[in-house]
């Protein structure tokens, strides 16, 4: 099956001289949800702008859903449902209003039906007949999302979708994706909240400086990239490492009541060799547990060695 988005040798350059992006080539499948990462500045929402054809490229092309976004413009955009990391919204118009009335703007016949279903999933049904200058930042943020939703995309941008909003709203929004992504809908995120992209995320991609680090499938990626840590709680203190114990990553908390050893997915058949070498060293310790690095742990050790 071909990538619902093609992007390949993609750049750009502003007037100022600024090169937000270089040389980007990138496929996503349909219906996955794609995260894309990276610092401020690193060009994620010029990319998106680009795909959706807000920003035009210096260089490469872009094809969305088998069209290109610079020869048929209306076939692609109309494929694309954008949440804008701004919160710009009709103020005056009401929720029901600026929701049909973005459904109107691709084309597309009335559908109450539709979106009484788009509002009663956000949790917006309630609120209806409201104009969005009386809502909460939360809310219309969720009206940007019924607003992008009212033409049926098969594709929908997330720019920072849960920025400034609290917990209760992010919980809903990722039950929300989940469901779109479960019909069929490709799901493109870029977020601060590396814990988003570790709840929602199938694969991972990483930006920097313009440039695509790594793309990788989220569970692959924390198993190559990943550190465990195994803590040892010893029977009784010690001062210091024994020699014998050199061979191994261990660390010795301070106290010294805690042996702390640190491998990655390859070093697990370490693990024999340093309970043997603590027994032979006459260690004994009386409980252990494990934890496991976070994909912001590797996001961050990423961006550090790029830097």
């Amino acid at each position: 099956m071909p990538p619902i988005i093609s992007i390949a040798s993609l750049s750009k350059v502003y007037a100022s001289g600024h090169n937000a992006l270089k040389n980007i080539s990138l496929d996503i499948d349909k219906g996955e949800i794609f995260a894309l990462l990276g610092p401020n500045g690193a060009g994620k929402t010029t990319l998106i702008s680009i795909v959706c054809g807000i920003v035009t490229a210096s260089a490469g092309s872009v094809r969305v859903d088998g069209h290109c976004i610079q020869k048929d413009y209306k076939a692609a955009r109309k494929a694309i449902g954008l949440v804008p990391q701004e919160l710009t919204t009709d103020a005056f118009e009401t929720v029901w209003a600026t929701t049909g009335f973005s459904r109107g703007l691709f084309g597309l016949p009335p559908d109450p039906a539709h979106i009484e279903r788009v509002l009663r999933d956000l949790s917006l049904w309630d609120k209806r007949d409201s104009r969005i200058m009386t809502l909460s930042g939360g809310m219309k943020r969720r009206v940007l999302i019924a607003k992008a939703l009212a033409h049926e995309p098969r594709i929908l941008f997330l720019d920072e979708p849960t920025a400034g909003v609290d917990v209760a709203l992010r919980q809903d929004m990722w039950r929300l994706v989940r469901k779109l992504r479960d019909g069929g809908v490709t799901i493109i995120l870029t977020t601060h909240y590396i814990d988003e992209a570790e709840e929602m995320a199938d694969r991972v991609g990483v930006i920097r400086n313009g440039e695509i680090i790594l793309v990788e499938d989220k569970a692959e990626l924390m198993r190559k990239l990943g550190r465990k840590q195994l803590t040892l709680q010893l029977d009784a203190p010690l001062a210091a490492l024994p020699p014998a114990l050199a061979g191994h990553s261990l660390a010795l908390a301070p106290g010294g009541r805690e042996l702390v050893y640190t491998y990655d997915t390859k070093g697990e058949a370490g693990l024999t060799g340093l309970l043997a070498d603590l027994g032979a060293a006459g260690i004994g310790f009386h409980d252990l547990h494990t934890s496991q690095s976070s994909l912001e742990d590797i996001f961050v050790d990423l961006v550090k060695e790029r830097a």
